[in-house]
């Protein structure tokens, strides 16, 4: 008997009228992660006091101030340290994910701090590839994840069908809801069909089997079948996944960098693996699952993560103050 296939609705997609208005002019204003630019200040000063200026300039020794000094570069251990730390993980996260996590409790899935399966970070690299902020990204995966609706399998997601999963985008409030349900029951129908082996299959052994375990045709596979995952949507699967499948490991994708060199880590992922390796006895990663390879594996994605979350919430500067405290 032939698998099933999910029910979507055909004809021109209304969600610009229906999707946008939900999203807040925060939400909007945060949208890819693309900073604001600064508002250039104006340089113009009357030529007589730039003359002044050059006087005054030449008869009197330079001070130094605190608040023109340069800032130190940052200990890149201790920023480590401290990425890896749980204290780190509300500089990561949207205030809102906050927020909920007081309200519904330490049991709520999020991505910022659950460990999901392969089809699960898929999934996530899916919603997340869409032209939407970190915060609607965030806020779709949890209230897809969570109860009610718990699409953590294609099977969990071919039952609620189109409808099904439009409901719990609604819910989320997020934008593009028509689309991203289209694309996530797709998602389900390429997981049963070519990449995975039936309904309950969230391993996605198939695709690494059959890509002789190596990772740009894997890559090459997962673009060919799975509608809307692009060259973002592989980036960023490609950054979590290599904590579960060793052979993308270590990759670092643009994104990301623009984190690490904000941080004043390493921005290239050679480097990075090579910190972590070189004071791997000196970290806390007792909580990481695994042998000793998977949890190197483990700890580079979180740091990468926290790094990229640090960054798109704008709390880089606040990060580095915590790590690296200044001497009182």
């Amino acid at each position: 008997m032939p698998p099933k296939k999910s029910n979507i609705p055909t004809g021109k997609s209304n969600e610009a009228i229906e999707d946008v208005p939900s999203a807040t002019p925060a939400d909007i204003s945060k949208a890819s992660g693309e900073e604001t630019p600064h508002h250039q200040k104006d340089s113009r000063v009357p030529s007589k006091r730039k003359a002044n200026n050059k006087e005054a300039t030449a008869s009197k020794t330079p001070r130094r101030s605190a608040r023109g000094a340069p800032q130190s570069q940052p200990d890149p251990v201790k920023l480590l340290k401290y990425l890896l730390s749980p204290s780190s993980l509300d500089f990561c996260r949207p205030k809102d994910e906050i927020e909920d996590l007081k309200n519904r409790g330490s049991d709520l899935r999020t991505y910022s701090s659950s460990t999901c399966s392969p089809f699960e970070e898929l999934l996530c690299a899916v919603i997340l590839s869409r032209p939407i902020s970190h915060a609607l990204g965030l806020r779709s995966i949890r209230t897809l994840f969570n109860e009610p609706y718990v699409f953590a399998t294609p099977e969990k997601i071919r039952s609620a069908g189109f409808d099904g999963v439009r409901k719990a985008l609604d819910e989320a409030r997020t934008q593009h809801r028509q689309k991203t349900a289209e694309e996530l029951v797709f998602l389900a129908d390429a997981v049963v069909e070519h990449l995975g082996d039936g309904e309950e299959d969230v391993s996605l052994e198939r695709v690494r089997k059959e890509c002789d375990y190596k990772w740009e045709k894997e890559r090459e596979m997962l673009k060919a079948h799975v509608k809307g995952l692009g060259k973002t949507g592989l980036d960023i699967f490609a950054r979590r996944i290599q904590a579960l499948w060793p052979n993308p490991y270590p990759f670092v994708d643009k994104r990301t960098l623009s984190g690490l060199q904000k941080l004043g880590l390493p921005d290239s992922a050679e480097e990075l693996k090579k910190l972590l390796d070189d004071h791997w006895t000196d970290l806390d990663v007792k909580d990481l699952e695994g042998d000793e390879e998977g949890k190197k594996r483990r700890a580079f994605v979180r740091v990468l993560e926290r790094a990229v979350g640090v960054d798109l919430e704008g709390n880089a500067d606040a990060v580095r103050a915590e790590a690296v405290p200044s001497p009182k």
